[in-house]
């Protein structure tokens, strides 16, 4: 049995279906891991969607950012986006069924035995892997739940930017949101930056990419993540970044899981979306 973590599908199913063939997927025996964010901007969502829940026990994925928007959208508390090209599972006749399924997704995944620990953006440098297990769990109770709708309302915006135990409310769900589906860079003592998006380098002198700061509590876990098209490919740091621009015309990239012995897949993808637009 392989294990494969694929990087930000992002509605490109024809991309996905070209890297398992790529991989020789076997449904009967491998899994897959997803990032996150199988939704939005590219012209497939409700496939992707529907694929993935159709694997049932076989797929793993985590929220991004993307997918927590078509959730607020689907329930009237967000506004569409420019981009946006959620209407295919918006208007879908198994909207309700795809929905539900996407809100009960975890955002953060560990698996002891094979040694990879799967969440979409990043982890606070103050957070270990106990730390990163309460704070995913405090939000998926709140998206399974009654007050689902409510939390949507305020889960947009870049503040608070730094993690106090104290925090209370709207205010530290949207802090952990934020961290797991909207981190890249980060400063010395933690505090987040959500506006840079270019890769390590283009950042202020201030700020480092969030598996570069010293003393990282994270550093023994072997993180696996997606989010961050410009980064692209990265092995390094203890970690593995996976997406590589599918909805820029780049690649779809997955790699098989095999503690330290990984082996890496990618398939050329169509553009669906130019930066600037």
């Amino acid at each position: 049995m392989a294990v494969y973590a694929v990087g930000d599908v992002q509605g490109c199913d024809d991309a996905l279906e070209a890297l398992l063939g790529k991989i020789r997927f076997d449904p009967a025996h491998d899994s897959l891991w997803f990032t996150g964010d199988l939704v939005n901007r590219g012209p497939q969502s409700a496939a992707v969607v529907r694929f993935v829940m159709g694997l049932g026990a076989r797929a793993v994925t985590v929220l991004g950012n993307h997918d927590l928007h078509l959730l607020a959208l689907a329930a009237g508390r967000a506004e569409r986006k420019r981009h946006d090209t959620l209407t295919d599972i918006l208007t879908a006749p198994d909207r309700d069924e795809l929905l539900a399924w996407l809100r009960a997704r975890p955002l953060l995944h560990h698996d002891e035995d094979l040694g990879y620990t799967l969440l979409h953006a990043g982890a606070l440098p103050a957070w270990d892997l106990p730390a990163l297990r309460r704070r995913a769990t405090e939000v998926e109770a709140v998206l399974r739940g009654p007050g689902a709708e409510e939390f949507f309302a305020h889960m947009y915006g870049d503040q608070p930017d730094a993690w106090d135990e104290s925090l209370r409310g709207w205010e530290r769900l949207r802090l952990i949101v934020n961290v797991f589906t909207r981190l890249r860079y980060c400063d010395a003592a933690g505090r987040m930056d959500l506006g840079p998006k270019g890769a390590p380098g283009s950042q202020p002198p201030r700020l480092r990419p969030w598996f570069q700061v010293p003393g990282r509590k994270s550093a023994g876990l072997r993180i696996v993540f997606g989010h961050w098209s410009t980064l692209g490919v990265w092995k390094r740091d203890n970690v593995i970044g996976l997406d590589s621009g599918c909805l820029w015309g780049r690649t779809l990239t997955a790699v098989r899981l095999a503690r330290g012995h990984e082996e890496f897949f990618a398939v050329p993808c169509r553009r669906q979306w130019a930066p600037g637009q």
